[in-house]
């Protein structure tokens, strides 16, 4: 008797029994018999664990309906802890009307003064987007504490209201690490990426630790920023800390040297990770793609395979953009059909665009429009305009017009069609439609996005644009702009005015294309750094052919490294050379 088989905990019990038994949307039992009856008496932790463990399940609504039985059938008393389970089902389902009847039954039961309640209602309403009820409750509340202000601050974030989340954030009566990061994430997210790095910092400054979550949204607004100063800075921050290094964190912090230009130290982290998750290697595998490393890209993902895991649809993004920027076309077409056919991935807009992106580059336009008609799927406009940029590249006027046309037709408010076709007709001198397809683009009201460069250099950001002269130093960059000039003249360089579109002179073209945004980048680059320093400039759109080619000669002629993220890619330019082998 002494070594008899001890029995389950109660809460075990009535789980394991939980399994045989449906419960309906009233509440009741279809047959019996009912968990409940095991025990003639169960206690309300044991009831609480149940409703916890239906809370964490795939069909939190049987929290409610396992409540609403047990009220009904045995006289049930709950406790607070019973409310911030039944308001997390609430949540989990978005069950507005549950959700105002748990908050009835809260009020009714003498639950509401319960901070703990009081925080779950709180989360509730704002997931429900009723910011106005949340904001009451929240007032109402004669006992807030730590978790109920960050509740706030992370609901203000996920209706992406950055100005109320930082209010509240100013207005703590102390601060942790989740508040720090909430609001980190609530600047990133919202594209004030400057902001949340300044705000990582100086949670440091005071002496708070950064948690997971803060550190991969500072990794993020690095990347997204792409200024490799910003990235060290942040890094050795983080050492210095000797912070947690989750997967997650190593994964941001790899994606982060990636999307900076530093795709070898990317590699070097990457190979140093203790442990990879499918998304490491994704975040690596489309990184080499970025970089123009398609080969490395494709010998990855089959290291990756051989390792036993399993691709998902981002996975195959990283390959198809890696065939792509390689120009390997069979391979493409081999590895979306293993997508499609071995794993069962269904392609999504994103795999026919790089299938799109990898036909036309290759010159094969035709058979990239035949691909897109082919599709089972109604076709992003994008997908057309890569096919017209395709169209301009390759020369190819009649194909051009018609998918110009088509494009106008599909969206006549992006200014950028306007300006491909425009750039189709002035290749080929046919200034009068040149004119004709520019002078719709104010019937229209296209709306254009502005060319912009960025680079990092002496702890701060400078932004140019084309022909900008607001800088502090913008004569010294000029007379910089115009040293460069004379000596890429001397090792050959000829302007290439096809990106000018107006039918002028031919100085004025040369003399618009000199001032492109990117090019006051690099001077202002020349200007500030030491010699032998790499330049890296953050471009938003794709930089123009004559803007290619005297980056090229510049990297020769000043014996520097300049990297370039435009608005599809880096480039690396060493010696008069492109790791894209002029194929972009």
């Amino acid at each position: 008797m002494f070594f008899t088989k001890p029995k389950p905990p109660i809460s075990k019990t009535l789980i394991s029994s939980l399994h045989h038994i449906k419960l309906s949307h009233a509440g009741n039992p279809h047959h019996t018999p009912s968990p409940l009856s095991l025990l003639k008496n169960p206690s309300i932790f044991s009831i609480n664990n149940l409703l916890r463990s239906f809370t964490n399940t795939h069909s939190p609504h049987k929290t409610l309906n396992f409540y609403s039985f047990i009220r009904k059938n045995n006289n049930f008393k709950p406790n607070n802890y019973t409310f911030t389970f039944l308001l997390q089902a609430c949540t989990k389902f978005h069950n507005t009307v549950a959700g105002f009847q748990v908050h009835g039954h809260v009020i009714k039961l003498g639950f509401y003064g319960d901070v703990f309640v009081g925080n779950s209602l709180v989360n509730l309403y704002f997931v429900f987007g009723e910011e106005k009820r949340a904001r009451q409750v929240f007032d109402e509340m004669s006992r807030r504490d730590l978790v109920t202000w960050n509740v706030v601050i992370a609901g203000w974030v996920k209706l992406g209201r950055v100005a109320e989340a930082r209010k509240v954030f100013d207005e703590m009566p102390e601060r942790d690490a989740v508040s720090w990061s909430s609001l980190i994430t609530g600047y990133v997210r919202n594209g004030l990426l400057e902001e949340g790095v300044e705000l990582f910092e100086r949670m440091v400054e005071v002496g708070v630790v950064p948690n997971e979550a803060g550190l991969v949204m500072v990794f993020s607004a690095c990347a997204q920023l792409g200024l490799v100063e910003n990235a060290v800075r942040i890094h050795s921050i983080v050492d210095a800390l000797s912070c947690r290094m989750t997967v997650h964190v190593w994964t941001g912090l790899v994606d982060m040297y990636a999307k900076c230009g530093c795709i070898d130290k990317a590699r070097e982290l990457f190979d140093k990770m203790p442990e990879k998750d499918v998304s490491s290697w994704n975040v690596m595998i489309c990184g080499l793609a970025t970089h123009g490393l398609g080969m490395e890209a494709i010998k990855l993902f089959e290291k990756f395979l051989i390792e036993g895991h399993t691709p998902v649809n981002v996975t195959f993004i990283g390959v198809l953009s890696a065939c792509s920027k390689a120009g390997l076309v069979n391979k493409g077409y081999l590895y979306f059909k293993l997508m499609t056919e071995k794993y069962g991935i269904v392609p999504e807009m994103e795999h026919y665009g790089c299938m799109v992106d990898l036909l036309s580059r290759a010159g094969l336009v035709t058979d990239a429009i035949e691909f897109v008609e082919q599709m089972p799927i109604e076709p992003d406009p994008v997908l057309w305009v890569t096919i017209l940029g395709a169209c301009k590249t390759h020369g190819l006027v009649e194909l051009g017009e018609k998918t110009g046309r088509k494009l106008i037709e599909l969206d006549p408010t992006r200014h950028g069609n306007y300006v491909q076709l425009s750039s189709i007709y002035a290749r080929s001198n046919k200034w009068e439609e040149v004119v004709r397809t520019r002078g719709l683009i104010t019937g229209q009201n296209s709306k254009k996005v502005p060319g912009w460069s960025l680079i990092e250099a002496q702890g701060k950001i400078h932004r140019f644009v084309a022909g900008d002269r607001q800088h502090d130093r913008t004569l010294e960059i000029y007379m910089m702009l115009d040293k460069m000039n004379a000596r890429i003249a001397e090792a050959g360089y000829s302007p290439n005015v096809s990106p000018v579109l107006h039918d002028v002179e031919e100085e004025e073209k040369v003399n618009a294309v000199k001032e492109h945004s990117e090019r006051l980048a690099i001077a202002f680059g020349l200007l500030v750094t030491e010699a032998g320093e790499c330049i890296r400039v953050v471009k938003n759109l794709r930089v123009c052919g004559d803007c290619h080619e005297m980056t090229k000669i510049t990297s020769m002629v000043f014996e520097r490294e300049i990297v370039v993220r435009d608005g599809c890619r880096f480039h690396h330019f060493r010696g008069g050379e492109c790791s894209c082998g002029d194929y972009w």
